[in-house]
């Protein structure tokens, strides 16, 4: 059974990348994956799927709990940014300043202000509900394939200020910090080393594939082949009734605002976004003749989302509860060679199942985390290393992150999932391999 518990769970994780790619709706598809692992780890079928905890119902209803009204509230404030079209006012603004004459800078700088956002503590998901439809406008202008957005986003949201900038307050620094007792500053000369590298690796990869595209005569509509649409929606464009600048950036300057002054408040993300989205509503209300749609729009974004999310998630819960899951752990520990060796190998492979670097954190700190103490590896060594492995392998086609940023774009696994991995993962290894290298000298 130990063997074939093993092979279900290869088995799970291909169906349920296979059935993404294919086009399936995650919804469907992780609970027909979840279902080849119960089946193959021979577990009791109704308690592994609706079942208490860990069961595939009770870790699709976690996420949700923590994380369902950030996907509503996010998808509603930046439905009011997009259609009264202050993100066109703010790239015009932008685009005034910094000029047209060179794109790679002004998506250097796009980076720039996504990492900015998240290194002050703002959730990766509203970072992008928030800049996407600031971001259209701006490739727009610049007339540059819009399938080249995941590069500069991905780079400032989801890269070093996720993983290694000391102090940085993401999910993923804080989780080790609960079970190790280290702090958010853990190995802070190991972390500039990763910074360095997978920042000269993003910026190289984004400088390529800009002069590529470019040198193709590729513009902003290449991605999407469908000539018709794009005459249509270029025409929208031409209508220059937009809030002036400092009414357009308010509602994000108050969002940002009250983040930061109120960090140490539970939830104060909701009364953010909350307040961000009355501004709006009243600040916009001229611009928008019927803000019942918005509502409504918003809330059909939001759903999809969330569930696509929470899906993935779930089928991680009942993954890693399954006997097999077991075995590999046994065989991950007993890799040859450096304790960091196993402990990297370990992470990314559990970031690649489950899809969430988060996630990963929580179960490769409970299960272990110990295990590595006691064979004489330093805590903040443990707690870095573990940080950037889980994103080595965390963007798949079933991540969270991968659908709800293609649902907010209209991108699509075809047309911008290759950057967004190249970026993360990528950029990951990169980082990681030069960090492991240099423990050998600092350790």
């Amino acid at each position: 059974m130990g063997t074939l518990g093993v092979i279900g769970i290869a088995l799970g994780i291909i169906a349920i990348i296979y059935l993404s790619v294919k086009g399936l709706n995650i919804v469907i598809a992780a609970p027909l994956a979840t279902l080849i692992v119960i089946l193959t780890n021979q577990m009791d079928i109704i308690p592994a799927l609706i079942g208490k905890s860990p069961s595939y119902m009770t870790g699709l209803a976690g996420f949700l709990i923590k994380n369902f009204a950030i996907f509503l509230l996010g998808a509603v404030l930046a439905q009011y940014m997009e259609k009264s079209r202050s993100t066109v006012s703010i790239a015009n603004w932008v685009l005034d300043k910094v000029g047209l004459e060179n794109p790679y800078l002004v998506l250097v700088a796009f980076a720039g202000i996504a990492g900015l956002l998240t290194y002050g503590g703002i959730s990766l998901f509203v970072v992008m509900f928030a800049l996407v439809p600031l971001a259209r406008p701006i490739f727009k202008k610049l007339d540059v394939n819009w399938a080249l957005l995941p590069i500069p986003l991905f780079l400032g949201m989801a890269t070093v200020t996720m993983s290694m900038i000391p102090g940085t307050p993401s999910v993923q620094n804080a989780v080790p910090t609960t079970y190790l007792g280290t702090s958010l500053t853990a190995a802070p000369l190991l972390s500039l080393v990763g910074i360095i590298a997978l920042l000269v690796f993003g910026l190289f990869y984004l400088k390529i594939q800009l002069s590529r595209s470019i040198a193709k005569g590729e513009d902003f509509y290449s991605y999407l082949g469908e000539g018709e649409k794009a005459v249509e929606e270029e025409a929208k464009e031409e209508d220059g009734n937009y809030p002036p600048i400092l009414l357009a950036i308010l509602p994000l300057i108050v969002l940002v605002g009250i983040i930061l002054t109120f960090a140490k408040v539970p939830n104060i993300i909701l009364v953010a976004l909350t307040a961000g989205i009355l501004l709006s509503a009243i600040l916009y209300r001229k611009y928008l003749p019927n803000q019942m749609t918005l509502l409504n729009l918003g809330a059909n974004g939001a759903v999809p989302s969330a569930f696509a999310t929470s899906s993935s998630v779930a089928f991680g819960s009942v993954l890693t509860a399954a006997p097999g899951f077991g075995i590999i752990k046994e065989a991950i520990m007993a890799i040859p060679g450096s304790p960091l060796i196993g402990l990297s190998v370990a992470t990314a492979l559990l970031g690649g199942i489950t899809g969430s670097s988060s996630g990963t954190l929580g179960i490769v700190m409970q299960n272990f985390a110990q295990s590595y103490l006691d064979m004489g590896v330093p805590a903040e060594l443990i707690h870095r290393v573990a940080c950037v492995a889980s994103a080595v392998i965390t963007v798949v086609p079933h991540s969270g992150v991968t659908i709800t940023f293609n649902n907010i774009t209209g991108l699509n696994l075809k047309n911008a999932f290759w950057h967004q991995f190249v970026i993360v993962n990528g950029g990951h290894l990169v980082a990681l391999i030069v960090m492991l290298l240099a423990s050998t000298v600092l350790y």
